[in-house]
């Protein structure tokens, strides 16, 4: 249902602006409401997903797709007092807050610059999938001493993201990425 692009077609009506963090990007998400004329507009990345016109209702939920995984998400619309609104969002069911929190659990996120390019490493910890800058990467995984390696190529660069048992049952398995054999810091996001 796209219709169009959102740079410059937002109004004054814009309420809301959230940044949300998946394994296939970080995506910006831009809720326009129109209190007068009951009009609302959800963009992601720029671009018109949801449009509604003459809406009589101000309060309620708008509910669209987020990435490649087309994640759902919810942009809930509270009266809080007279005609003041609030707007929260929902990603999987979750608040953007809990989403991330758990995010943050299941994934091992790394930024770098290789060759003046930034690249986004996503690891989801539970499928192994690897992602880079949007794509899914290719990997070859094997079983070493210690644990496991996967390997990838980012452009000439040869990277390996190391799973090994911390020792801790709280702490778990920890997650080191390798480019050219040198060790990466991970980001937190």
């Amino acid at each position: 249902m796209v219709q169009g692009s959102c740079h410059r077609t937002m109004s004054g009506d814009l309420v809301g602006v959230w940044e949300v963090a998946l394994s296939d990007g970080v995506h910006r998400i831009e809720f326009e409401h129109g209190t007068t004329t009951g009009k609302r507009i959800i963009c992601v990345d720029g671009k018109e997903v949801l449009r509604r016109d003459w809406m009589f209702k101000l309060v309620g939920k708008e509910s669209f797709n987020v990435g490649s995984s087309e994640t759902k998400a919810t942009i809930n619309i509270d009266a809080v007092s007279g005609f003041a609104y609030e707007y929260t969002l929902e990603i999987n069911g979750k608040s953007l807050k809990k989403y991330m929190e758990n995010r943050s659990k299941v994934t091992s996120t790394w930024l770098l610059n290789l060759d003046g390019i930034d690249c986004r490493v996503v690891l989801e910890k539970d499928t192994m999938d690897i992602w880079c800058n949007g794509q899914k990467m290719e990997t070859a995984g094997e079983f070493v001493d210690d644990g496991t390696e996967t390997h990838f190529t980012l452009g000439d660069h040869d990277c390996c993201i190391k799973a090994v048992s911390s020792g801790r049952r709280r702490d778990g398995i920890i997650h080191t990425l390798l480019v050219d054999g040198t060790e990466m810091s991970e980001a937190v996001e």
